[in-house]
Order: structure tokens, then sequence, then C-alpha cells
């Protein structure tokens, strides 16, 4: 059966997780890590390799260690997975930011020799001119399988059957991010949340808009923080930044003369105030009130607009 060829366009938005729970046992899903990494859409055939991550940014000029990977399957095909880095033998979302994010090439190949990218794929989308996402996941594990070979940078996540709660301790033994449960007969859905894939993660992790910077008096640096409620952005509190502005300064901001909240929030006087369009991962120990318990800032992200930074949303997978 011949039907669309998604290579024409390469503007493929993937599936995403729908709900965050407990970790479970269930004889219905299988569970795969939750890896620190930014989701990327890989379309592979004889004339090479193209990356795409959600918003349909090319990140292959980024990792070009990886440009090679489509001698590595045996057919013409589009591949969903994750692009990451390791540092000392755990994925770091900073590093692999940090590189998407360059532009000189000199430093592109200086990182890519310190810190390798690799591919790893968890989903097959098109095969040949075939669309297979209306089969079910464990069918299209099966296609996946016989389609990669492994190598160092390139590779297949991997997964358990029934026993979700071990595998989401061990995680959190190894100090990774959590898990994913997939049912096994889900189907693939372009853009849409579902919850047949469920995300456990060790922390919570949320997005915040970056409204604003303090400088204390020890030199330390906090940003200010906020979250859209609908259209409306509202205050919501502190993450610490570091020593410096470093990490800020690698994104093209904008400093202005008044609060994006309307008004100055308590204790926040001495803040110097930013235009509302960077946006950051923070992670932070679960509380009942919503409020942050031992926050820490993980990444600056390209990939999510402000107003995707909702207070009733979970962070995307």
């Amino acid at each position: 059966m011949i039907t669309e060829d998604l290579f024409l366009t390469k503007g493929i938005h993937p599936m995403l997780i729908g709900e965050e729970r407990d970790p479970f046992d269930s004889d219905d899903y299988i569970y795969e890590l939750k890896l620190d990494g930014i989701r990327c859409i890989a379309y592979l055939d004889k004339n090479g390799t193209d990356l795409h991550n959600k918003r349909n940014k090319q990140l292959l000029p980024c990792v070009p260690e990886l440009a090679e990977i489509h001698k590595h399957v045996s057919c013409r095909c589009i591949l969903d997975g994750e692009l990451f880095v390791l540092k000392n033998g755990v994925t770091d979302f900073y590093e692999i930011q940090r590189r998407v994010m360059l532009t000189s090439p000199f430093k592109i190949r200086l990182a890519a020799q310190q810190y390798p990218a690799c591919f790893v794929a968890y989903d097959i989308i098109q095969k040949e001119f075939r669309n297979v996402t209306k089969l079910p996941l464990m069918e299209r594990k099966e296609m996946l399988k016989s389609v990669v070979a492994e190598n160092n940078y390139f590779g297949l996540s991997r997964y358990v059957e029934r026993n979700g709660v071990k595998f989401f301790e061990l995680a959190q033994e190894r100090g990774l991010e959590g898990i994913v449960a997939k049912k096994k007969d889900s189907l693939y859905w372009f853009g849409k949340r579902t919850k047949e894939w469920i995300k456990s993660k060790v922390y919570t992790s949320g997005d915040y808009v970056i409204c604003g910077y303090i400088q204390k008096y020890n030199d330390m640096t906090s940003l200010v923080l906020g979250q859209y409620d609908g259209n409306i952005l509202k205050y919501r509190g502190h993450v610490t930044l570091g020593v410096s502005l470093r990490k800020l300064n690698e994104h093209p901001y904008l400093i202005v003369d008044d609060s994006p909240f309307g008004y100055v929030p308590e204790g926040n006087g001495a803040a110097t105030w930013l235009e509302p369009r960077l946006v950051c991962i923070v992670e932070s120990m679960p509380t009942d009130n919503g409020n942050f318990r031992q926050p820490v800032l993980k990444a600056i992200r390209d990939d999510k607009s402000p107003i995707e930074c909702q207070i009733t949303s979970e962070a995307d997978a």
C-alpha cells in the first residue's frame, strides 16, 4: 500500500507523553528509560542523515559526528528517538542543549571530540515508503530492530516488560531521570499527547519563563521565574543560576524597564527585568502545594515557546 511519503516535507511533530504518575507494574506495558536529551526525528536514506528536533530545527550541523548513521540502517526510514551526550557515564541535558546552540564550526568540532553525541531510536515512523504509525507498538519495535545495526553512536532503546516499579527503582539508584511506560498496542499519533505513554520521574520537572535575574551580595545570581495561566504571566519563584551570568549569556535576552508580571513580586525589588522570551527547565522535590523545594536549574532550552509554560501543564517528554 502506498501512503504519504513523510520524507518530502520532513515536518513531523512527534507523539508526546500524556500523563505523569507513580511507577506501576503491568503486563500490558513495556518500560523504557527516560533519557535526558533532546527529542529527535531522524530521516535516513542512501543520500544521507537529516536530524530535526520537535520544532523542526535541523540538528545535524551541531552534531556532525552523527552524519553517517544512515549507513547503519538497512533501508530508507524515519526514526523517532533521543539525541544526547554522556558526561561521566550519565546523560547530561545541559551539554546537549549547549551543543545545539553552538554556531562556530571550531567549537562544534571541539565539543564533538570531548562529548560525542549519540542517537538512540525508540520508534519507527516510516519504512521505505510505508507509514507504519498505525501498527501496534510491539510490531514497530520488531521492525525497528530489523532495520538498525547498532554502533557506538547509534543504538536502540532497551525495554523491560511488566516490572515497572523495580525498573524505576533501578533508574532512581543510578541517578537517572525516570522511566516511560508505553502500552504494547499503542499507535503513533503525530503531535498528540496520549495516556498510552506514561512517565514516572524521579524528580518533578517543569518549564518556566525567565523573567529577570537578581545578583546578590555574595555574587550568587538567581533567576526570577514565571509561568502562564492562560495568557497571563504569573510569578512562580526563584532558582539559583550560579556565580555569574555565563549560562544566561549563552542565549539572546533583552533587559526591560518594567516587571513582565505587571507588578513587582515581594522580594524582587532588586531584580533586573527581562523580556519573557527564554524558557528553562527546573527540577525540584515534589510538594503538595506546587512550590519549589530544593530547586535546581537544569538547562535553558530553545525548543519550547514561553506561552507553552502553563501552570497546569507537565514538562514535555
